[in-house]
């Protein structure tokens, strides 16, 4: 298994949470290989780290390009994002 780890900061947090509930989760749970996911955020809801889980490295990859690519809603900004092989799970 594969992991996205994304790091983002987040404008107008309502409209980021509305963006993740409406459009990310529906995206990121019918891609292909997925496994499991987590979107978190800071306690003042500045910032989020969010762990996409996928079974394959290509499936992982081909979300993260997404993500790259600037499939998030328009109050939220993609700091980084990261492939990381998964070597234990419980």
């Amino acid at each position: 298994m594969h992991a996205v780890v994304v790091r983002v900061s987040v404008g107008d947090r309502e409209v980021a949470e509305r963006g993740l509930r409406e459009q990310i989760i529906p995206r990121v749970t019918s891609a292909p290989g997925f496994v499991g996911a987590y979107w978190t955020r800071s306690e003042d809801g500045s910032n989020g780290l969010s762990m996409l889980v996928f079974e394959s490295e290509e499936a992982a990859r081909a979300v993260e390009g997404q993500v790259r690519s600037g499939a998030v809603p328009d109050t939220v900004t993609v700091e980084s994002t990261e492939v990381r092989e998964v070597v234990a799970n419980a």
